[in-house]
């Protein structure tokens, strides 16, 4: 009774303007968290990655790189330029024409005065010096006679020799008796060469040696500029004067074709294998995975027993049956039985992945809570059991992608994927190794590429799985 009292009494202390609702005052901030999908918790974790998303920076800009870049740009794989060939990177070049026609040489010298044979090996050639500037068309050398000498011979070295056994390349005799000049024309290049004379006597014994340097800079034809539309060919002063040569931002290779043009073609073959082979086999995993996962029994036994096979199958040996049975010869690009091998090869181990997903998830609540309020197949396969199994194939693809990048690579590497003239990454690498040690940029830009691609995907593959768990979400 006295518990009653005191709530009536409590009662009556309290009126109707007491419990009327207080005004919301403009000073109370309401902090309400945004209700989020799956997916658009992933893109909210995935953005949060920094290296994920520079990741994903990178890769886009090598799809309009490769991609979008040519529609704006006309680059010619083919063309060669001669003039610049295996030239490392830089601007615009300045080259001198020059006057090829004949050289007459210089008076001819001999001394019928023949030493001692041990004198003429102690002796050597006096003189020796280039008869004008040297440049990238020619090198024009002379010489004093030396007495008893009736030919010279005349070697060119990248190195300054150190014995007589190592003067280097033999570019050639004096075939005219009293010839005491000699003019190179063989492969120059703007680089240091260590010229050599030797004198042979009419026994055949040979001199000492003689040694001078030359630097060529580069130079160009009076017709060949003419025909490139460089200069006026019929203007007789043209010889001498200086021309601006074609750009090659990124150099040349050993064929005079420009990197940068072969880059960009090279990456749309290499990209698109890359990515269409693991996304064909990412498309059939998901069907032959979940089929097998969701009907279980005999025939998911069947059908993975079929996966197990094609996982045996050694992959070198199917795609060079692929070749054979295509009619791909030497020399004919092999982008098509590589996609084929890829794809044929490529799929099993993400079909294994998605059947284990089907079949965990077949056994989770929503799956029977679905089922007893009357979902047919193919609600549970489009609402419950693919969106749920989309995490783990991207997570998949994302990897597969380098690797099939890489697959390409090696097999353009040793001849058994991308054949010349058509480009690739891989076989620009394989271009590139006969030239390392003098030109390493035809080997090292192909494979800088290759390598940053390959890093974007395993760094965004990376952010994704982490993305995509839900355990890890912040």
């Amino acid at each position: 009774m006295s518990e009653m009292a005191g709530r009536q009494s409590l009662d009556l202390q309290l009126s109707a303007d007491d419990l009327a609702p207080l005004p919301r005052s403009a000073a109370v901030e309401t902090v309400v968290r945004p209700s989020l999908s799956y997916w658009q918790g992933a893109w909210r974790q995935l953005r949060g990655n920094t290296r994920s998303m520079l990741s994903l920076l990178t890769i886009l800009t090598l799809l309009v790189f490769c991609f979008v870049t040519p529609l704006f740009i006309d680059f010619d794989t083919s063309s060669q330029d001669l003039t610049q060939i295996s030239q490392s990177p830089g601007l615009a070049r300045r080259s001198l024409v020059v006057d090829t026609a004949p050289w007459g040489g210089v008076a001819a010298q001999y001394r019928e005065a023949a030493p001692a044979a041990e004198v003429f090996a102690r002796s050597r050639v006096d003189d020796l010096r280039l008869q004008e500037a040297p440049h990238t068309e020619f090198v024009r050398l002379a010489w004093s006679a030396l007495p008893g000498a009736v030919s010279y011979r005349v070697y060119r070295h990248i190195l300054e020799p150190s014995a007589a056994t190592d003067l280097g390349l033999p570019l050639g005799e004096t075939e005219r008796r009293g010839q005491v000049w000699f003019e190179d024309r063989l492969k120059l290049k703007t680089r240091t060469y260590y010229y050599s004379v030797v004198a042979v006597s009419a026994t055949g014994a040979e001199s000492a040696y003689s040694t001078l340097a030359a630097t060529p800079r580069h130079a160009i034809s009076v017709l060949d500029a003419g025909l490139r539309g460089l200069v006026d060919s019929g203007d007789p002063e043209v010889a001498g004067t200086e021309v601006d040569l074609p750009r090659h931002l990124l150099g040349t290779d050993y064929l005079g074709r420009d990197l940068l043009a072969r880059l960009v073609v090279g990456g749309q073959t290499s990209l698109f294998i890359g990515l269409a082979a693991p996304l064909i086999c990412a498309v059939f995993a998901i069907l032959y995975g979940g089929l097998s996962g969701y009907l279980g029994g005999r025939i998911d036994e069947l059908l993975m027993r079929f996966a197990d096979f094609v996982i045996a199958l050694p992959f070198l040996l199917f795609m060079i049956l692929i070749r054979v049975a295509m009619g791909i010869g030497p020399g004919q690009s092999g982008v098509v039985p590589l996609l084929v091998a890829l794809v044929a090869l490529g799929w099993p181990s993400a079909a294994k992945l998605v059947r284990g997903q089907v079949l965990q998830l077949r056994e989770q609540p929503f799956i029977a809570a679905a089922q007893l309020l009357g979902a047919g197949p193919n609600y549970l396969i489009w609402r419950h059991m693919l969106p749920n199994v989309m995490g783990v194939v991207l997570v998949s693809l994302t990897f597969a992608i380098p690797s099939a990048i890489f697959t390409e690579a090696f097999l353009s590497f040793i001849g058994m994927g991308v054949a010349p003239p058509t480009p690739s990454w891989g076989a620009m690498c394989n271009d590139g190794v006969a030239s390392f040690l003098s030109h390493p940029h035809e080997l090292l830009l192909p494979a800088a590429f290759i390598s940053v691609t390959v890093l974007a995907f395993n760094m965004l593959g990376d952010g994704l799985r982490d993305a995509l768990d839900a355990k890890l979400r912040d």
